[in-house]
């Protein structure tokens, strides 16, 4: 690791602020998915199985990276890590301007597998330093305040996305009346539209890199990356916790992209509304409620186990998305609204419950549970699938019905093994939490 000097409190949360920020981009370009499906699902006439294939680029990157990304924190240390990742992360939005100028699917689908590969080095190295930065007892917390940030630009995503991609289309009517090349013409021109936000991200993550050369990070009491490589895979197998959170965390992560990646297409047809107010509600709606629920699950871990917390969100979103299946109107937005809420604290509850007391395998462990972010590229084949099949979108909803029901085995057998108390009576804030 690059540090050598010893951490104060005060490096302590300087570190965590700057590291707060890595989740605040990657929440940021992961939120932008959803608006660039119905947009190049209409650039290039795609159906909503082959529009999926947005989050398949993105996820499948996840699966590939996700042992490398380990590799590389045990030689190169948690710096070095995710400065590679931040500058595979400004590459890839760079690549948005060739692949709009080629006006090639493919080339779209290859620069956001780029972005993804940066951000899974980001993510296997992030998660587990925010754990290990600060006292074990407060590491889920801790983990969750991080990811709130996390939430924050799930919200902010779509709405300024929308503004700057799908603003300004021409509508399926009018495109019908164009000729064969002047509506070509024109899905060119829309598919230009990405350019634009992309390189400002681009710029963003050159600037936030710049940053971190120069930050020392302080050490942890980790020890993984003084541990043998050999056999670390299997090593961090044996233990049933981390393999629970794999299976646990390939299902949420599924959830997750089935309801953000199709919200748009979904409250167009459920609640009838226009592509722009279906996402501002992505935004002001399942993106509030989903950092809201970051916070608010943050505070209750004051209070109640993180393992038993995450049982009652997953059995609540169960139900929401059966809910989310029949209902129609605002009920239906409603519905996949509160799902958002309740899914907001699962990915760090599992993983951190999943690298818990994990000693030498925490980085192998961290590695193996951001590889089965892969099921963000499965579940929605899964949601497409169903839809296509059924020609009901909202019948896609059984996949991350069966997601959450998964989250609350993984939930139920963790309280099982909890060594913490049912209700956590330690008080405190941000403060607590770095100490």
């Amino acid at each position: 690791m690059t540090p050598t000097a010893p951490a104060s409190g005060h490096s302590y949360r300087f570190a965590f602020v700057m590291i707060t920020t890595l989740f605040f981009m990657w929440g940021f370009v992961h939120n932008l998915d959803p608006i660039l499906i119905p947009h190049l699902r209409k650039s290039f006439s795609l159906t909503v199985l082959q529009s999926a294939l947005v989050d398949s680029a993105v996820f499948i990157a996840y699966f590939v990276m996700a042992l490398p990304a380990g590799l590389l924190i045990r030689k190169a240390g948690y710096k070095n890590a995710m400065l590679t990742g931040l500058a595979l992360f400004a590459t890839g939005a760079l690549l948005f301007i060739p692949a709009a100028d080629t006006q090639r699917y493919v080339f779209f689908l290859g620069a956001l597998f780029i972005i993804a590969c940066g951000l899974t080095v980001l993510e296997t190295a992030a998660n587990p330093y925010i754990t290990l930065l600060g006292r074990p007892e407060h590491a889920t917390r801790r983990l969750n305040l991080a990811q709130s940030f996390n939430g924050l630009a799930a919200t902010l995503a779509p709405i300024a996305g929308a503004r700057a991609i799908l603003v300004g289309g021409t509508s399926d009517a009018e495109l019908q009346t164009m000729s064969d090349g002047a509506r070509q013409a024109v899905l060119a021109a829309e598919a230009a539209s990405v350019k634009g936000p992309y390189l400002l991200v681009a710029l963003v993550i050159m600037a936030i890199a710049l940053v971190f050369y120069f930050l020392k990070l302080p050490a942890t009491t980790a020890a993984a990356h003084n541990a043998p490589a050999s056999g670390a895979i299997l090593r961090a197998l044996r233990r049933a916790p981390i393999r629970r959170a794999v299976i646990a965390q390939f299902f949420y992560v599924g959830a997750q992209v089935c309801v953000f990646s199709f919200f748009i297409l979904y409250a167009s047809k459920a609640a009838g509304i226009s592509q722009i107010k279906a996402a501002d509600y992505l935004g002001w709606g399942c993106g509030a409620a989903f950092v809201v629920g970051r916070f608010a699950g943050t505070w209750l871990m004051k209070y109640i186990a993180p393992a038993r917390l995450l049982l009652a969100y997953a059995l609540a979103s169960v139900a929401l998305s059966a809910l989310a299946m029949f209902a129609s109107g605002a009920a239906s937005l409603a519905a996949v609204i509160g799902i958002a809420f309740f899914m907001s604290i699962m990915f760090p509850t599992i993983f951190s419950l999943g690298i818990g007391n994990a000693g030498a395998d925490t980085e192998m462990g961290s590695s193996l549970i951001i590889m089965s972010i892969v099921g963000g590229a499965v579940l929605p084949l899964m949601f497409g699938a169903i839809s296509d099949i059924t020609h009901n979108l909202q019948f896609g909803y059984a996949a991350p019905l069966l997601c959450f029901l998964v989250i609350a085995w993984f939930a139920r057998a963790a309280l099982r093994e909890a060594r913490q108390p049912a209700v956590i009576t330690s008080t405190g804030s941000i403060e607590t939490c770095l100490n």
